[in-house]
């Protein structure tokens, strides 16, 4: 199994919908193997930088809700200069976590626009 990220948009009656993936490209929403829970967003390496939103991911889904995606958003951008390191301890590689951050900051992004959250699941 996959680990995917989508954008969410909430409803009147409070209930959120995801939206289409707007180039139907699977790859695109990957945001890392079902393993990269705990050997990678979970991991004490990427605690250690000092996120918080990532951790979650550690035995749970992660959902990131309209008003906390510019937080969200920075702790993307305090990621991504330990790329190389996260790609090694993990053992995935820097091209992979990469491509998955990659993925995650264009779904944030998104949903900001959108007034949306981010899920990944």
């Amino acid at each position: 199994m996959s680990l995917n990220v989508d954008t969410f948009l909430y409803e009147a009656n409070g209930k959120w919908t995801l939206l289409e993936d707007p180039d139907d490209d699977y790859s695109k929403t990957r945001a890392g193997f079902e393993s990269a829970r705990q050997k990678l967003w979970g991991s004490e390496a990427v605690r250690a930088l000092g996120a918080h939103f990532f951790p979650r991911l550690d035995g749970d889904n992660l959902k990131v809700e309209p008003r906390e995606i510019d937080d969200f958003l920075a702790e993307c951008g305090a990621i991504r200069p330990h790329l190389d390191r996260l790609g090694e301890v993990s053992g995935y590689g820097t091209e992979y976590v990469t491509e998955c951050l990659d993925n995650i900051v264009a779904a944030s992004v998104r949903a900001k626009a959108e007034g949306g959250g981010v899920i990944v699941w």
